[in-house]
């Protein structure tokens, strides 16, 4: 459909979903400012045309909405859907034609095609050319937030088995070399990680295009968890109703011929850099961390290039119309990979990968008086060791029985899970195992725990419609407020260790015990500020599960273990920030007061909020 980016951006301007910013802008912040300020009111893309410091024109918030990327993607949807859904064989397509007619042909005309001197329609330049966006006041530099990182398997090179990955690259800052280092950024389960792996075993570097830019079906297939065997390549195509187009330069490096920008070079076995800080999508910011080096071959460039960015904060943010629109796009495919799931909600409220719904089905002893969760374990166990799944640390699980249930009115799933979970049976974890890299609530870099909450059966208790009683004058735990029937927080005294953190719950919990039984509250939550985490939704999830490692901080009124199984009455959940977790993203109030030009009468973006 779009041959380039700048195509794109002339179909959203005729039909209403861009607007141009006339005005010189400043990277440093600035940018990154009007881009969440038009995002949170459900703004147009933004086509920032005098970018400070730079030639290149940058654009952002093109999939901010997911009406505007229905748009965008509108002649190709459909084609790309069927191809999808030949998950256990998406190439059988082309091998048997008949059978997929129209996946067939959308197919054929999806496989990558080669081009000769692809360089010929690029310039070179360097990385100081760029529009170098620094996105938060902490962040150890400029970055690229939607990159499309190709590289190629070393033992079957390829493009049909390469990966093209979107892991952030920072440009510059901290001990990077200027114009010849750069940093990539990526987690464990990443496509690029085994081919890293592979090379390394080689005694070889790996080769790395970092392409930015192009037809944005080749951005969207950088994020796509495609099913096996179906290439991101084959599917930027499909979705762009354009064959993707490569080739390679003088030094062996692939290039997008479509792309706006491509920045090619090597990863060295061994080689590491010190990489961030960067505000990340939790709503805190990545601390410093030793990241792999990209030593810079060369840097290309389109003649009327455009950069294309996204802002990452706490969501929702415009990866979070990314997530809806993969949804729409693979339907059911956890359906497909896991048995006896009907579906699995990753919270974007809560981070995304902190915490996890899940409904499944509960059928192997369907003859048995009492309903307790069976097949829902291993429903669990397959979910929390699937893919970017297994990154999860909160999983609530509960069996659909006579009546439907969705995981998306989360309010709601929770008080069908509330009032039916044994607390002293039900709850299930996993500890010392691996979490998102991003997760500072653990004990280290990618290493923290899981819990499992499972529920089915009859209804066990009445959930409280107010605070109840036995949760006022608590000394040091007050404010006490209902977030959702079932649900109350407290507020705690500041955190200090686990072991002051450990004698105040269980404290808590002793004096909640004396006061007789609480069934109608199955679940409190300490949190540094209860008017703030009572607010919303969006603020408890947040809040619970981005500050709470499960292992060390789930306590209960009753608490006891039964032959190493734990279990309580009543669930407490310490979300207190700790002094190891990251800091929270907070705007600078002096950008902010800068970028009122624009809003302000005859200013680009007047009117628009």
């Amino acid at each position: 459909m779009y041959r380039s980016l700048e195509a794109c951006i002339r179909d959203l301007e005729r039909n209403g979903h861009l607007v141009r910013v006339r005005e010189e802008v400043d990277p440093e912040l600035e940018m990154a400012a009007i881009h969440l300020r038009v995002h949170e009111a459900g703004g147009p893309a933004l086509l920032f045309e005098n970018v400070r410091g730079t030639r290149y024109r940058a654009v952002s918030n093109l999939f901010g909405t997911l009406e505007r990327s229905r748009f965008i993607f509108r002649s190709t949807w459909d084609a790309a859907r069927r191809v999808i859904a030949l998950k256990g064989d998406p190439m059988q397509a082309l091998r048997k034609p008949l059978e997929h007619a129209g996946a067939a042909w959308a197919a054929l005309n999806a496989l990558p095609k080669k081009v000769g001197n692809a360089a010929a329609s690029f310039e070179e330049i360097r990385i100081s050319d760029l529009p170098r966006i620094r996105f938060w006041p902490m962040d150890g530099g400029p970055f690229i937030t939607l990159p499309q990182v190709y590289t190629e398997d070393p033992d079957n090179p390829g493009p049909m088995r390469a990966n093209l990955g979107m892991y952030r690259v920072q440009l510059g800052g901290n001990e990077y070399e200027p114009d010849r280092e750069i940093g990539l950024h990526y987690q464990i389960h990443r496509g690029i990680g085994i081919h890293q792996h592979k090379a390394a075993r080689r005694g070889e570097p790996l080769k790395v295009s970092v392409f930015v830019g192009g037809p944005p079906a080749h951005t969207l297939s950088a994020v796509m968890p495609l099913p096996e065997g179906l290439s991101e390549l084959l599917f930027a195509g499909l979705l762009a109703g354009r064959r993707f187009r490569y080739g390679y330069d003088a030094d062996g490096h692939c290039l997008s011929a479509d792309a706006d920008f491509v920045i090619t070079g090597e990863i060295h076995p061994g080689e590491m850099k010190p990489e961030g800080p960067f505000g990340d999508h939790l709503g805190y910011y990545s601390l410093v961390h030793p990241f792999p080096v990209m030593r810079v071959r060369r840097v290309y460039a389109k003649r009327n290039a455009i950069w294309p960015f996204t802002v990452v904060g706490r969501p929702p943010q415009e990866d979070t119309a990314f997530g809806e629109l993969i949804h729409e796009l693979t339907g059911d495919a956890v359906k497909q990979e896991i048995p006896g799931v009907k579906e699995v909600h990753a919270v974007d409220a809560a981070g995304v990968h902190p915490l996890l719904l899940a409904i499944g089905y509960e059928r192997y002893t369907p003859y048995a008086e009492l309903r307790r969760p069976m097949e829902l374990l291993t429903i669990a166990n397959r979910i929390l060791g699937t893919g970017q799944l297994s990154l999860a640390k909160y999983l609530f699980i509960a069996a659909e029985e006579d009546m439907p249930l969705s995981t998306h009115d989360i309010g709601a799933f929770f008080g069908w899970v509330l009032e039916r979970i044994d607390f002293r049976r039900d709850i299930h974890f996993q500890t010392n195992t691996t979490i998102d890299t991003l997760d500072y609530s653990g004990t280290g870099l990618n290493e923290g725990s899981k819990v499992i909450f499972a529920a089915c059966g009859p209804k066990l208790r009445n959930l409280c419609a107010e605070v109840p009683e036995a949760l006022r004058e608590l000394g040091e735990f007050g404010g006490a407020r209902l977030v959702m029937p079932g649900v109350v927080v407290l507020e705690g005294p500041a955190f200090g260790s686990y072991d002051e953190a450990g004698r105040q719950l269980r404290g808590l919990a002793d004096r909640l015990a004396e006061r007789g039984p609480l069934a109608e509250c199955p679940l409190i939550v300490v949190v540094d500020d209860s008017g703030f985490a009572a607010e919303s939704l969006r603020n408890f999830l947040w809040v619970t599960f981005t500050r709470s490692n499960p292992s060390h901080d789930i306590y209960g009124v009753g608490e006891a273990y039964a032959f190493k199984h734990w279990g309580c009455d009543n669930g407490i959940i310490d979300a207190r920030s700790k002094p190891h977790h990251a800091p929270p993203l907070l705007p600078d109030p002096a950008v902010e007061k800068r970028i009122d030009r624009l809003f302000a009468r005859g200013g680009s973006l007047s009117g628009i909020l």
